[in-house]
């Protein structure tokens, strides 16, 4: 199927997963405008999903439900995950996109970086969150630890390479944000067509 605007392959997937500890369903259009209709039963979870769509141009669909009166994690983890692997699906053969990006991106006192590289090698770097940050309870559901967890999810299961970075801080909400919107906007950046690209963005000829 294509884009009759571009003649480009229409870059959408649906993924779902199903485990004793949580149901998923993630449906993503990397040539979206945005759009966003997210449930998780975590909603500061819903909170930062909402921000990615919005930022990375990416139009998302999550319905997730799980065992958050154990823990959220189970649920936001398999969530990352089934995201992950929807982006790496409709992602298809990588042929004639940017492939990298970089953005920063502040939310009042806090600064955050991040560099994706749609390499088809899955690999993470993630630091300069405040001594504590981890350990802090956002919207009452949602721990700071959760942060790296779902960068880690994505970005194996997505095979990319990602580099997120605090740089400054305070408020453990802007801080989170700030880390999801520019992981948003630096992979909006590297899943965007380039026009002087030809075929795959690798000496290899594969990604």
């Amino acid at each position: 199927m294509s884009d009759p605007r571009s003649a480009r392959p229409v870059r959408t997937a649906k993924r779902t997963r199903s485990t004793s500890e949580s149901t998923v369903e993630v449906e993503v259009n990397l040539d979206g405008t945005g759009r966003s209709d997210i449930s998780t039963s975590v909603p500061f979870f819903d909170h930062m999903l909402t921000a990615f769509a919005k930022h990375s141009l990416t139009d998302l669909t999550v319905r997730a439900t799980g065992d958050t009166h154990i823990d959220a994690h189970h649920t936001v983890e398999d969530i990352a995950i089934v995201l992950g692997q929807a982006i790496r699906e409709a992602l298809g053969d990588k042929s004639g996109i940017g492939r990298y990006g970089d953005a920063l991106v502040p939310l009042d006192e806090a600064l955050a970086q991040a560099v994706v590289d749609i390499s088809g090698r899955p690999f993470l770097v993630h630091d300069g969150e405040p001594v504590g940050f981890e350990m802090h309870l956002i919207g009452g559901h949602f721990t700071g630890s959760l942060v790296r967890h779902v960068f880690e999810a994505i970005s194996f299961n997505a095979a990319l390479t990602v580099h997120v970075r605090v740089l400054g801080g305070r408020d453990p909400h802007h801080i989170a944000e700030a880390e999801f919107k520019a992981f948003a906007r630096a992979f909006r950046q590297a899943k965007s067509p380039d026009p002087l690209v030809e075929g795959i963005p690798s000496t290899k000829g594969a990604l």
